[in-house]
């Protein structure tokens, strides 16, 4: 089993998407199983962030950011989808954007938006995004099924940076991929629940995390996280222009790890992630670094490198003196 993960960068538009078609199409044909964890649309969660905040200050500019929203994701299905395909999804967003808009209905009239709230309202960017992914791939012929993560990943109820249950999510986990023996799965990053349903997020940056959940829970074989910079950066791109790809990243399995970066291969912020790092880094034996754009190098991750030359260790010990 294979884990991917794309970003919103690498799901911004139709083109994009239908280049990630054409990158695992042909290793889906050639035998591998995955599943593929994406991100909401660039951009989609900041829209969603900054429409509930309009609602939440009693401003009506929320309708125009809303509408900018169902928009965007009814283009994006009518340009990946036969005209039967989107006519027989079409239903289905509208009843998704219809919630999304009595949600923020009702954060414009309390003029309020509670963490529990927001958690629900940000979950609308992951199910949109990969469920219109997920019927698109189909369409193309591929065995492959949308997978809501809030049935899979459990937490507790810190909403905005729920802690997960690994206990219950890694046999969710277990069980669902039993019962379910898809080529590929398509499975929403950055959400969760706790055990009584009320959805949850994992943290900005959570599809990643949620990406690793998958892999340890299932023994995978590699988790590929692919980005749209050079791998793993010295500095911030947006603010170094200067900044160079580490080419060799080095995790050693009995130490905590931390990793930083605009845009991270893996990130670990958390003590949390550091803890479940450790467990499935012994696992996997090399996570690679892939790359949306083509002719770019790579930043290779690796829990025992064959030399220690031109390796970078990147290291931090004890999590909780941060």
């Amino acid at each position: 089993m294979l884990i991917l993960k794309f970003g919103g960068s690498s799901v911004a538009n139709a083109d994009r998407i239908q280049q990630i078609f054409s990158i695992i199409q042909p290793r889906i044909s050639s035998g591998e199983k995955m599943a593929i964890v994406f991100s909401a649309f660039g951009g989609v969660t900041d829209m969603l962030i900054e429409m509930s905040l309009l609602a939440s200050q009693g401003k009506k500019k929320y309708q125009l950011l809303f509408q900018q929203f169902t928009e965007r994701h009814n283009l994006a299905a009518k340009e990946l989808l036969s005209e039967q395909g989107f006519n027989m999804i079409l239903p289905l967003l509208n009843e998704n954007h219809d919630t999304l808009l009595d949600l923020l209905k009702g954060i414009f009239l309390v003029r309020e938006a509670s963490p529990r709230t927001m958690d629900y309202v940000l979950s609308f960017g992951e199910r949109n995004s990969n469920f219109i992914i997920s019927k698109a791939f189909t369409e193309k012929g591929l065995d492959s099924a949308y997978l809501d993560a809030r049935n899979i990943i459990k937490t507790n109820k810190d909403f905005g940076a729920a802690k997960v249950n690994f206990k219950l999510t890694d046999k969710a986990i277990v069980d669902y991929f039993v019962e379910h023996n898809h080529s590929l799965q398509i499975v929403t990053g950055f959400i969760g629940s706790d055990v009584g349903g009320l959805t949850t997020t994992l943290g900005r940056g959570g599809s990643d995390y949620t990406a690793a959940i998958l892999a340890g829970a299932l023994d995978a074989e590699v988790l590929e996280i692919w980005t749209d910079v050079d791998g793993v950066l010295t500095c911030d791109p947006r603010k170094v222009k200067q900044a160079l790809p580490y080419r060799n990243l080095a995790m050693p399995r009995q130490w905590r790890c931390r990793i930083s970066g605009p845009k991270l291969s893996i990130r670990l912020q958390s003590s949390q992630l550091c803890e479940k790092a450790f467990l499935f880094i012994s696992k996997i034996p090399l996570i690679q670094v892939l790359l949306v754009l083509e002719s770019i190098k790579n930043t290779t991750l690796h829990s025992n490198p064959p030399s220690k030359e031109s390796v970078l260790w990147v290291i931090y010990p004890n999590p909780s003196s941060r």
